[in-house]
């Protein structure tokens, strides 16, 4: 058995229109963010982030925020590919308020993990069906930025 290796895919930013907060609910704060756009860019695949994605967030009672992301995926050649994933971000109290102030915290300070997974009907594209991948994240002050990588 070989270690994990993995191949960069692309990169992609988000634009967000808004966060409703729900509050506290049994499971922790709830907040529902409106993804409104964006882009990405990789080697093998690059386009727009269309409106009207959402990440399901919750912020739960031992300080870790989960996250729960669908998004649709525009390619440069028109191809429609809907990207989901579920994800943690955590970190020292002391960074994770820097991040809530709008500051851009380097990435390094905080754990930002994810595991995209794609759907598509086309054919260009088919091979993303049938893999996992992971992804960095950072949250910049205009939204979040993933550096997705797939797992050979």
């Amino acid at each position: 058995m070989r270690d994990i290796q993995t191949e960069f895919l692309f990169e992609v930013s988000f634009e967000l229109a808004g966060i409703v907060d729900l509050g506290q609910t049994p499971f922790g704060n709830r907040r529902i963010a409106e993804v409104s756009g964006g882009s990405f860019e990789g080697p093998k695949l690059r386009g727009r982030v269309l409106p009207a994605g959402g990440d399901w967030i919750i912020l739960r009672p031992d300080g870790v925020l989960q996250l729960d992301v669908r998004v649709t995926l525009e390619t440069d050649d028109g191809q429609l590919i809907y990207m989901t994933y579920r994800g943690v971000r955590h970190g020292p109290d002391e960074v994770i308020a820097r991040l809530n102030g709008g500051e851009d915290v380097d990435p390094s300070e905080y754990y930002f993990r994810t595991a995209p997974f794609f759907e598509t009907g086309s054919p260009a594209y088919a091979w993303l069906n049938s893999i996992i991948s992971v992804a960095t994240g950072h949250r910049t002050p205009t939204g979040p930025l993933y550096r997705v990588f797939r797992v050979l």
